[in-house]
């Protein structure tokens, strides 16, 4: 028999729950594959509404305001998914600990995987039919617009990692974490400009990283997108590594009681 390397353990491993997880997707709700595309354009349907009761006002500066939308709905979906999803991965998952080589770390990272693979496809599939309206929103540099893409994924998926661990050993919080979550959406300058926010309130803001992501990810579509001064790609870098480094020596430190609990 020959010995499998570590490596080649773990991507064995990794294929089997993305393989368990996608069928998971499919099978798990009536809906299936289907409210992957329906909930981004459910919510851009209705944040359309409220712009026409609130009157065909330019709000965007360099951009088209559904084009503009399409792009912080799908940015800002990346990240609550990734991260919401993946927090719940190791209690859907304990069954599968009794096997030595599954840790808690893979069930969360598969299921953040299997999240920025589904919503890079309807990414792409809302740009081009928004393209085929007639909408200016084919990316200005595609290679940015990868790389800012990652970046909101690799958030989503270090948050995952850092509450899956909180809400398994305290399962309570997981209601906290929620309500504290929720704000984002309107934090983040999915629905309005932050430009249109007071100077003295825009300063707070800017201390979320979403925020930094969204921008930055509409300036890569967008060539003549003009948004704040402050926004930073490298912000956003920084909180990704920092959140990815704590979740990491959590998992490692505490494993043995994540899988356990």
């Amino acid at each position: 028999m020959q010995l499998r390397s570590p490596w080649q353990v773990s991507i064995h491993v990794w294929h089997a729950l993305f393989m368990r997880e996608t069928t998971a997707r499919i099978s798990g709700d009536r809906f299936g594959w289907t409210w992957l595309l329906v909930e981004p354009i459910a919510h851009l349907i209705i944040l359309i509404s409220v712009r026409q009761l609130m009157g065909r006002l330019n709000l965007t500066s360099g951009a088209e305001f559904i084009p503009w939308l399409i792009i912080g709905i799908m940015a800002f979906l990346l990240f609550r998914n990734a991260m919401n999803r993946s927090m719940n991965a190791i209690a859907a998952n304990r069954g599968l600990f009794a096997y030595r080589q599954v840790h808690p770390f893979d069930t969360v990272l598969i299921r953040a995987v299997l999240e920025g693979v589904l919503k890079s496809i309807v990414l792409v599939l809302m740009v081009l039919g928004a393209s085929f309206l007639g909408h200016d929103i084919l990316p200005h540099d595609a290679i940015m617009v990868g790389w800012v893409w990652l970046n909101i994924w690799l958030l989503g998926l270090g948050f995952g990692l850092l509450f899956a661990v909180a809400i398994t050993l305290v399962q309570e919080l997981a209601k906290i974490i929620g309500m504290i979550t929720f704000p984002l959406y309107f934090l983040s300058a999915v629905i309005l400009p932050v430009q249109l926010t007071p100077h003295y309130i825009r300063e707070y803001l800017l201390y979320n990283p979403v925020l930094h992501g969204v921008e930055a990810l509409r300036l890569a579509f967008f060539e003549h997108y003009r948004t704040v001064d402050g926004i930073s790609l490298l912000y956003l870098q920084f909180w990704t590594a920092s959140i990815l480094l704590l979740s990491l020596m959590l998992h490692i430190r505490l494993k043995t009681r994540l899988m356990a609990q």
